[in-house]
């Protein structure tokens, strides 16, 4: 269900879309290109410069739910853990590098659990469930977005290339007639 939506959808992050150059005389005709081919080249560069910045970003984002999912889906084995305990349950915590300390953890109805910028608050096990759980499809979700863009981004990224080297070979050709014809 969730793949109809992203086939459907161009962008969710609201990335322009590039628009093919076909017919490459009539583009430099358009009054927005009356300044010159450095212009709309150094334009169509701007824009390539545009799309790979947004591409670093994505991908910055992608690494982080990618990192995210398999930390909340550890913390929700660790609350289904907790909630079958029926006795003290001896463990052992990583307190810095290389160094453990043993641990009884007796059964218990309430966690602690980090919500980020140092923040911290206790949940029974249900509800710190259902947030991890809440959580869990949040980031799943946004981590099938940002791919569908990034996979929207590079066509975008390819047609600006093509684009430029479409109007850069245009200009090639164009200073070649004027040689010829003088």
């Amino acid at each position: 269900m969730e793949s109809e939506g992203a086939e459907n959808t161009k962008s969710f992050s609201g990335i322009p879309e590039a628009i093919f150059v076909d017919d490459v005389n009539e583009f430099m005709n358009l009054p927005e290109n009356s300044e010159g081919v450095e212009k709309v080249l150094r334009s169509l560069d701007e824009q390539h410069g545009k799309y790979k910045f947004m591409e670093y970003t994505l991908n910055t984002k992608r690494k982080r739910l990618r990192q995210q999912i398999p930390d909340l889906d550890r913390s929700l084995d660790m609350i289904e853990k907790l909630k079958s305990l029926k006795e003290n349950i001896e463990t052992q915590f990583l307190l810095s590098d290389q160094v453990f300390v043993k641990a009884d953890i007796p059964p218990t109805k309430n966690v602690y659990l980090w919500l980020g910028a140092n923040v911290m608050l206790e949940y029974t096990l249900e509800d710190a469930e259902k947030l991890l759980s809440t959580n869990m499809a949040t980031a799943k979700k946004n981590l099938s977005h940002v791919e569908h863009d990034l996979d929207f981004l590079r066509d975008q990224w390819t047609t600006t290339e093509v684009n430029m080297a479409r109007v850069y070979n245009w200009d090639v050709k164009r200073r070649q007639a004027e040689a010829s014809s003088s």
